[in-house]
């Protein structure tokens, strides 16, 4: 990324922070990183932005990570993750049991309905 792209994502973040009302060190102690390190990232300094730093960042203002890596450059994944990975990334807050119940419900209606909901066997999502 060069410093214009930095730039722009620092934009992109700070107009996004600023819309939620939220000053740089509250967005700090929301993503558990620095507030010098909000500043940076608002001021366009880091030219390979930490991707999990991003990633918190992301988080803690509640935009796609998805958006925030395409501002940063980043590659991102073409293929979705399979529905129980998602799931318990989606809602890891919730109770381990709760967690352990959604794998079952999916599982279930994965068999009623004749689907492998733990994903494409290997090479089945490939391209030829």
């Amino acid at each position: 990324m060069d410093d214009k792209q930095a730039k722009r994502l620092g934009s992109y973040l700070r107009r996004q922070r600023t819309a939620m009302g939220l000053s740089t060190r509250q967005l700090a102690e929301l993503a558990r990183i620095d507030d010098s390190t909000v500043v940076r990232f608002e001021q366009g300094a880091y030219a390979s932005p930490a991707p999990d730093k991003l990633a918190r960042i992301a988080e803690a203002l509640d935009l796609p990570l998805a958006d925030v890596f395409a501002h940063a450059h980043y590659a991102l994944p073409r293929d979705l993750p399979n529905l129980p990975a998602y799931l318990r990334v989606k809602y890891r807050h919730l109770p381990p049991s709760a967690l352990v119940e959604l794998d079952r419900y999916l599982k279930r209606l994965g068999r009623k309905y004749g689907i492998d909901t733990d994903g494409p066997a290997p090479g089945e999502d490939e391209k030829p």
